[in-house]
């Protein structure tokens, strides 16, 4: 995250977690505890909120799609996975970590004899502000005071793994349908029990936890109810929760929840009541202070670069120069190891210098270390030549995935308009330097003996990946998972706990904190995938007036969803287009075709914030923009006309026009651009307003947004993530580019991979619109997308030059 917004609450409430989030194996679920999917109200449909026809259009599916459903439809047959019993997602009061004057109420809550409320929060803190959207969740359905309300860290479990991201990550667009469709999804949401994650990204955690978490705080307030009720003998129809206490309905206090905590040990689980409808809100909808400020306020909080350990050691790496390289051999300059060094070791990828402090290991590495480097598949490799590989598979490539919708038609006269658009490999530079810090206990290896401590977005992964590299069982592996310093998807990946592991096996018994460099990072990233696409237009020119008939694109990119899962846990890559680059536009082309060809390279993709929407709301905006000039057609009417019929989109467009002045006078070198783009569930829409100074000086003065999220659970939580998806993706869209030579990355540090600073920062305006849609949305990473076509949309109608390429040059 490049820039915080500075608009969220400082003051007191639920109480910060300074300390890292433990993750440890799950305990034995009582069967008296189990509560099945068919308690759970079913999650809203998000397809008509995520863009799209629905109900339109046809799907070419490869080969590779029916081979991926026959094999996983057929070894789950094969394991009995089709008669698997429903999830639980509700866990048993004694699954939450359990301390001394504590009773668990299931495995999402518990309360304290300080009349605390503790809210078990799975998902990873990276400045998102989940920790208190999840806890309000709980305490809502629970009629909890928010100043009563604390957040821990639950154990690894299933009842906390995150189902919604294995949906998302289905190889199907949201218009898609059919029983195919529908059995994927049924497949997935069971495969979230057996097999899931628990993991932080795709915008997926709110949206997850719905449902569960709600449920889980109104069976809390059910057992506090009936606790109460026998405690005191009064009927419990008598009896109401309210702000942290029991009361009669006269509003006579009867008795605290932490005054309950010894008085419902043996009361039975029942189906959880009815949540509440949303007029019932009383703390959803608010913006209470966040759990986690007060810590980084203080400095009390545990990032991954604050961990320290006794006999802590430090870890400096150097990667393989070219992609996929690996360290053959090192030789010693002065032929043994100086005064603070201790140790050399290879690693996965490359070669790590032990010492007792950081900059001294690294120093060792810059001065007195030869690497014998073996080359990667391509330690040649430039950027010229991947761009004539791109344009060539443009031309020619077999497309993984064709998507169609409507009937295509030349008319007698056509005109053909065409545009093709570029998008480089770009870096995540999260603020916090890449790091993992484990401990191998030699003498414990069976018994939990191996312990990591980082900043991650799964902690499933870093313990399964952690437990294969020291050869052990994952039971033997604890992860903590610390706050991190900002996400984007590149603390997803596991480089980082391979490599710990792997310093810790040399030293045992020695806790090593690997940590690299920003040049590290940055050279040795899993980027956003470049990314090539033509848009074609035929307009019929027969009559007074051009008018759209059919729109096609090809578009050439790798695809992370290939990439992620053969890189991490050795699965073999299908070739499918990564899904979020592929979904159709929401706009109603008479006939529309999309051909996607996946690029192979040994460049790695990974998860960059918001994913394929960062390029393809790139391609696609700019394309309705250069539509609108050549159907003389303002920008927002040709918008309007082709959203004819979507009430949402045309509700959040409209309410962006209005805030940003839409189609008022501009000084002289002044523009506004509009973009929009329905993304994880949430639909965003964009002004950007620019200055252009002697046709070569770029200013983005303003920025208006506008999203409908659906419910909206904290509303400046909602805010501060347009603030940063917008800053985030304004810098990408200004600077980003990692350009290769040699084999190599050719950035290294923020002076040539620049971000946007403070004093160049827009003012940004963020309007939540309400729609009535009960479908909620994600907030992470909507409003990266829509800001580089804006913003390339505005330079145009400041200059009349239109820029197809990113990052945006004027010269």
């Amino acid at each position: 995250m490049r820039l915080l917004p500075a608009r969220l609450h400082h003051g007191r409430g639920g109480a910060a977690q300074g300390q890292t989030q433990a993750q440890r194996p799950g305990y034995r679920r009582c069967p008296e505890q189990y509560l099945p999917l068919r308690y759970l109200q079913r999650h809203p449909a998000r397809r008509a909120s995520r863009g799209g026809n629905p109900g339109r259009g046809t799907v070419k599916f490869t080969r590779r799609k029916a081979i991926i459903g026959g094999i996983v439809g057929g070894g789950f047959l094969g394991v009995g996975f089709w008669f698997a019993r429903e999830r639980d997602r509700l866990g048993n009061r004694t699954l939450f970590n359990l301390k001394p004057g504590e009773a668990g109420l299931n495995g999402w809550v518990k309360i304290s004899r300080d009349n605390s409320v503790v809210v078990a929060v799975p998902r990873a803190e990276m400045g998102q502000g989940i920790q208190t959207a999840l806890a309000m969740l709980v305490a809502e359905e629970m009629d909890a005071r928010w100043d009563q309300v604390r957040v821990e860290d639950p154990p690894e479990d299933a009842v906390y793994r995150n189902v919604d991201i294995l949906v998302d990550g289905l190889p199907f667009s949201p218009e898609e349908a059919g029983t195919v469709v529908d059995v994927a999804h049924w497949m997935a949401g069971k495969l979230g029990g057996v097999l899931g994650v628990n993991a932080t990204g795709g915008s997926t955690s709110t949206r997850d936890a719905w449902v569960p978490m709600r449920t889980a705080g109104a069976v809390a307030r059910d057992l506090l109810l009936r606790a109460a009720s026998r405690k005191a003998s009064i009927p419990i129809a008598d009896l109401v929760a309210v702000d942290g206490e029991i009361r009669r309905r006269d509003g006579a206090k009867v008795v605290t929840f932490g005054e309950l905590v010894d008085s419902i040990g043996d009361l039975a689980v029942r189906p959880p009541p009815p949540l509440k409808e949303p007029s019932e809100f009383k703390l959803i909808g608010t913006s209470p202070p966040r759990t986690d400020v007060p810590a980084k306020v203080t400095g009390t909080a545990t990032f991954g670069v604050d961990v320290r350990l006794p006999h802590l050691l430090y870890a400096a790496v150097r990667n393989a120069p070219s992609f996929g390289g690996a360290a053959n051999g090192f030789k010693l300059k002065q032929g043994a190891l100086p005064e603070g060094v201790e140790k050399v070791v290879i690693v996965p990828g490359g070669i790590a210098a032990i010492g007792k402090s950081w900059w001294r290991a690294n120093k060792f590495l810059d001065e007195e270390v030869e690497v014998q480097w073996q080359d990667g598949p391509e330690p040649k490799l430039d950027s010229a030549t991947l761009w004539k590989r791109y344009e060539q598979l443009l031309e020619t490539g077999e497309p993984a995935l064709t998507r169609t919708f409507g009937s295509e038609s030349r008319p007698d006269k056509v005109q053909t308009l065409t545009a093709t658009y570029r998008a480089p490999y770009l870096a995540h530079t999260p603020m916090e330097p890449m790091n993992c810090t484990a401990h191998v206990r030699e003498h414990e290896i069976g018994r939990q003996g191996v312990e990591v401590w980082m900043p991650n977005q799964s902690s499933t992964l870093m313990r399964l990946v952690a437990a294969r590299t020291a050869g052990v069982s994952q039971s033997d592996v604890t992860v903590h998972t610390t706050f991190l310093g900002g996400g984007f998807g590149r603390r997803a990946e596991v480089d980082l706990v391979r490599q710990a592991v792997t310093c810790a096996l040399a030293m045992p018994d020695r806790p090593i904190q690997v940590l690299w460099s920003r040049e590290e990072d940055i050279r040795h990233d899993v980027y956003r995938p470049m990314a090539l696409a033509r848009w074609r237009a035929d307009l019929d020119v027969g009559g007074s007036t051009p008018k759209l008939t059919g729109v096609a694109k090809r578009q050439v990119a790798q695809s992370p969803t290939d990439q992620f899962p053969a890189r991490v846990i050795g699965l073999p890559a299908q070739g499918k287009p990564e899904g979020n680059a592929v979904e159709n536009p929401p706009y109603a082309f008479a006939s529309y075709r999309l051909d996607a060809i996946v690029a192979d390279g040994s460049v790695p993709v990974g998860f960059w914030r918001s994913v394929g929407h960062s390029h393809t709301a790139f391609f696609d905006e700019s394309f309705i923009d250069e539509l609108a000039h050549a159907l003389a057609k303002d920008p927002l009417a040709l918008r309007r006309e082709l959203l004819a019929g979507k009430p949402r989109y045309l509700k959040v467009l409209d309410t962006v026009a209005r805030e940003a002045g839409w189609g008022t006078p501009l000084p002289a070198g002044s523009g506004r651009g509009m973009a929009l783009r329905a993304s994880f569930g949430s639909i965003v829409a964009q002004v950007a307003e620019v200055a252009v100074t002697d046709g070569k000086t770029l200013q983005v003065k303003r920025v208006t947004c506008a999203i409908d999220c659906g419910p909206v659970v904290n509303p400046a939580t909602v805010r501060a993530q347009m603030e940063s998806g917008i800053i985030y993706g304004l810098s990408a869209a200004l600077y980003g580019e990692i350009t290769l030579a040699g084999g190599a990355v050719e950035q290294g540090n923020f002076p040539d991979y620049d971000a946007v600073r403070l004093a160049d920062a827009p003012v940004m305006a963020v309007h939540l619109v309400d729609s009535g849609s009960s479908a909620i949305g994600g907030i992470g990473e909507p409003g990266t997308p829509p800001i580089a076509p804006a913003v390339a949309n505005a330079i145009f109608a400041a200059t009349g030059k239109r820029l197809r390429s990113l990052p945006l040059r004027l010269s």
